[in-house]
């Protein structure tokens, strides 16, 4: 089925809804974790458990960019923590999300809307820090991603993102292979539900508002980091706390990197 870009409008309208929803990635935090973050107590997540030690530790000052991170979970407790921190995102109802929060709790914070290959409305060197969590997914393309992350961070910046083992979406999803403890190889990679699932699974998925997801190598996700001028400077994986298929229960469901921005060549 042929959508062309359409695919980023849909996914907006679904996040949108997932927002109206409160689905667990849309529901802000409360007003005594910014205290406790204001009081320096505080943490965020690139996957279900805690950040890795050392990872992100003194953020008072610093420019931190949460890239296709609204849901007034991150930047709030970031901008509490002294972050000046901006929100970019593709639902306007995520962002509403955070903007909610900042006004409950008196922070300031910027919230933009827009698509995460697109981040021409910063300049160069803008932030100190990206916070990017599980989320290129929902692009097909995910190099103009790291170029405009490494145009926007300052030299020695640090980029924190977050993203699926890609052997997670070469599994056929028929329930009947789960049922009987089985997986079965369906897909190769790179994975795109728009050319890769049936017509008619792919209409329904459409139809129940379901985001459309790519799922992308480790030589987009890691290799176009690289590619894009970062250097590799810590490395975690985290299994799934709660499965949904059959492959995630035999290897890490969540892959997050540390990465810094190089010297610009001269």
């Amino acid at each position: 089925m042929p959508l062309g870009n359409n695919f980023l409008q849909h996914n907006q309208q679904a996040w949108d809804a997932q927002a109206a929803r409160n689905s667990p990635w849309s529901q802000p935090v409360d007003s005594a974790t910014i205290a406790a973050a204001r009081a320096g107590q505080w943490q965020i997540h690139l996957t279900p458990g805690p950040l890795p030690a050392g990872w992100l530790e003194a953020v008072h000052g610093k420019r931190i960019l949460c890239l296709a991170g609204a849901g007034g979970q991150q930047a709030p407790v970031l901008a509490a923590a002294g972050a000046h921190v901006t929100v970019f995102d593709l639902s306007e109802q995520q962002l509403a999300k955070d903007r909610m929060v900042a006004e409950r709790d008196g922070l300031q914070l910027a919230t933009v809307q827009g698509d995460m290959r697109d981040l021409g409305c910063f300049a160069d060197a803008s932030f100190d820090v990206i916070i990017h969590p599980v989320s290129n997914q929902y692009v097909p393309d995910i190099a103009p991603v790291w170029r405009e992350c490494a145009r926007v961070l300052a030299e020695g910046g640090v980029l924190l993102s977050s993203f699926f083992n890609p052997a997670v979406f070469i599994g056929d999803r028929d329930p009947q292979w789960a049922q009987q403890g089985l997986i079965r190889p369906r897909f190769v990679l790179p994975y795109s539900d728009v050319e890769d699932m049936d017509a008619d699974a792919l209409a329904a998925r459409m139809e129940r508002g379901e985001a459309l997801v790519f799922g992308h190598g480790l030589d987009s996700q890691i290799g176009g980091q690289l590619a894009a001028g970062f250097v590799l400077a810590g490395y975690h994986e985290e299994m799934h706390p709660h499965p949904r298929f059959e492959i995630e229960k035999y290897l890490p469901s969540f892959i997050a990197t540390r990465a810094v921005r190089l010297a610009r060549a001269a």
